[in-house]
């Protein structure tokens, strides 16, 4: 069952309007605006715009994220917009955790048995960029963290990472 298929009818309703009004919105946003969770509203956005895929698949995944290089890995709360630029380090499980450690800014513990869904989200931004990250959800359909493709200098995204992040569609979905 979808987040979407939990929500009431009236949330729903609300959700597409605020899409419809502004599709190219900050889909944390759109959630609280219309007291949904992120994931509901995610659900709702063109199917073209995301791809599902398994929790069950999570190490995998981070495995190949860690080979991109240097990556954007956001943490998006209500109090915060945590951003940090660095390479994914290989992890390993222990002590109920998804460790990470090594040379990079990026490190810690992620309770990857919260993870409940994960989506490849490919959007246009409020700038009429594309913007295209993997994204990971815990059971409450709030996001755990996102992972971005960069930017160059020119705010163009960076083409290995692209093309790493289409092949993820084939390889992952």
């Amino acid at each position: 069952m979808t987040m979407a298929e939990t929500a009431a009818p009236a949330a729903m309703e609300r959700v597409r309007e605020l899409l419809a009004a502004k599709p190219d919105g900050v889909i944390e946003a759109v959630a609280r605006e219309a007291g949904v969770s992120t994931l509901t509203v995610l659900e709702q956005a063109p199917a073209s715009e995301r791809v599902l895929i398994g929790p069950e698949r999570f190490e995998a995944l981070w495995q190949e994220l860690a080979t991109w290089g240097e990556v954007l890995f956001i943490v998006h709360t209500p109090d915060i917009v945590l951003e940090c630029e660095g390479s994914l380090p290989i992890g390993s499980f222990g002590h109920g955790y998804y460790n990470i450690h090594g040379d990079s800014p990026i490190g810690g513990h992620i309770k990857a048995e919260n993870c409940r869904a994960i989506y490849l989200v490919d959007r246009s931004t409020a700038q009429g960029r594309r913007a295209c990250s993997v994204q990971f959800f815990n059971g409450s359909g709030e996001v755990m963290f996102k992972v971005f493709v960069r930017r160059d200098a020119a705010r163009a995204l960076l083409p290995d990472q692209l093309a790493r992040f289409e092949a993820l569609k084939t390889k992952f979905a």
